[in-house]
């Protein structure tokens, strides 16, 4: 299945657009079916086991709340979590959630590539780098190189199996912005190496990127010094 990346709905739609509201509420749902919380929180804790880290920097983040299912999954106290999107979708319910787990979270509204602020400790981002062609990620994953000392990123992974149930949203009532979404992710997700193939330090880096359960891809880049 050929990589094809096509706009989605949801990113032309206003932050406070009723169909843009119910599709981000779909994508909980989404991700909890994808289990890509509990796949990025496992990451997290084998990184923490290897290195301390405090900070934490989500890009695309949405409206906060993958990023606060994490929080909720494991006990990492103390963390500074910096919610990057070029839209304002975080509530301050969901900016104050994040201190229960002993997480500040910060809200941050800019465009990825002017990234504003310090470099950062760990950089994750969930079913965002589908969005970019490969010259445009390319881009991206140099910035990402500079900033972090670990990145971790969840993707849709580009198969049957995934393709045929992004299909299925309709039977867990989804919108219809969720639904054409969907599939445009799947065409758009990564298998293998793909974006190993794009990262631009190689030697300076470990690299893993792999299948995570029925319908993810994850990619792991941590700095070796």
């Amino acid at each position: 299945m050929k990589r094809i990346v096509q706009p989605e709905i949801l990113d032309a739609l206003p932050p406070d657009d009723p169909r843009a509201l119910r599709s981000r509420r779909d994508l909980r749902r989404v991700n909890a079916w994808m289990v890509n919380a509990e796949i990025l929180a496992a990451a997290l804790l084998k990184a923490r086991s290897e290195f301390a880290f405090s900070q934490i920097t989500e890009l695309g983040a949405g409206d906060g709340n993958f990023l606060l299912s994490v929080a909720q999954k494991i006990n990492l106290p103390d963390v500074k979590a910096t919610l990057l999107d070029r839209q304002k979708n975080v509530t301050a319910e969901t900016l104050a959630a994040f201190s229960k787990h002993g997480w500040r979270a910060e809200a941050v509204v800019a465009d990825v590539f002017d990234w504003p602020g310090s470099p950062a400790e760990v950089v994750v981002a969930n079913l965002f780098l589908h969005h970019f062609e490969n010259g445009r990620l390319t881009e991206l994953l140099q910035i990402i190189s500079t900033r972090a000392k670990l990145f971790i990123a969840i993707e849709p992974r580009r198969a049957p199996l995934p393709l045929f149930f992004s299909r299925m949203l309709w039977a867990i009532g989804c919108n219809d912005v969720t639904r054409h979404d969907a599939t445009v992710s799947v065409r758009a997700g990564f298998l293998g190496e793909e974006i190993s193939a794009h990262w631009p330090d190689k030697k300076n880096w470990r690299l893993i990127e792999r299948r995570a359960g029925f319908f993810s891809h994850i990619f792991i880049a941590r700095k070796i010094s």
